[in-house]
């Protein structure tokens, strides 16, 4: 790898060096990064939703955010001094076990209000509704759709645009209804959906990478 590339950018060009047929993402995945970091910079929070592979894909995303990937995460000295004045030798144990972590909820853990809005109402409004209850404007909704058309994401996302928060897509090749709803829409090349999510996979990990560097790169 050329040695000009450092930080976030290194992790996306190792990316395309491994994955050359995501080099036709770069700029989206680049987009994405940029409305995240922001985002979290602000004090916002993810949520992440899709549906069967998918919605395994939303809890790996939260997963990587909410605790460490590849860095340490340990706490700020005065958190864990804060332990200790409150809890005492047990307070600072429990605070050195615990790590930083960007907030992400993924939508589709929520089995008891899901199945509720599925007997009450419709399967369409699965993650519409808890976004309509939770989220607030500043906070982020990432959609995981291999066409891109599915139902319940593609209301989600009218949901989030209508609390003004920030909307990203992640699904195939070609054009689809996230298109018209979201600030950037990451399209992997393929069309097949066991082939879309094969390359989703080393796209939202990158993501997350990059944005655990610049939140903990220092520690």
């Amino acid at each position: 790898m050329s040695e000009r590339y450092t930080g976030e950018e290194a992790i996306l060009e190792a990316l395309m060096s491994r994955y050359p047929a995501l080099r036709v993402c770069r700029e989206s995945m680049e987009k994405a990064y940029a409305l995240l970091r922001d985002m979290y910079a602000k004090g916002g929070c993810l949520y992440i939703a899709g549906n069967g592979g998918s919605a395994a894909d939303s809890g790996h995303i939260a997963g990587e955010l909410m605790k460490a990937f590849k860095l340490k995460r340990a706490q700020e000295p005065e958190t864990v001094r804060r332990y200790g004045r409150l809890f005492g030798e047990e307070g600072v144990s429990l605070c050195e076990r615990l790590e930083g972590g960007l907030p992400a909820i993924p939508l589709t853990e929520l089995s008891a209000l899901t199945t509720a809005i599925v007997n009450d109402v419709s399967g369409a409004y699965i993650f519409a509704q808890p976004l309509n209850a939770a989220a607030r404007a500043g906070d982020a909704f990432w959609g995981i759709s291999t066409s891109g058309n599915s139902r319940d994401i593609v209301n989600a996302m009218m949901v989030a645009r209508a609390k003004d928060m920030r909307c990203i897509g992640l699904t195939g090749e070609g054009g689809c209804r996230l298109d018209t709803l979201c600030d950037v829409v990451i399209h992997v090349p393929e069309t097949e959906t066991f082939r879309v999510q094969e390359l989703h996979l080393p796209v939202y990990h990158a993501l997350c990478e990059m944005l655990e560097y610049h939140f903990f790169k220092k520690q």
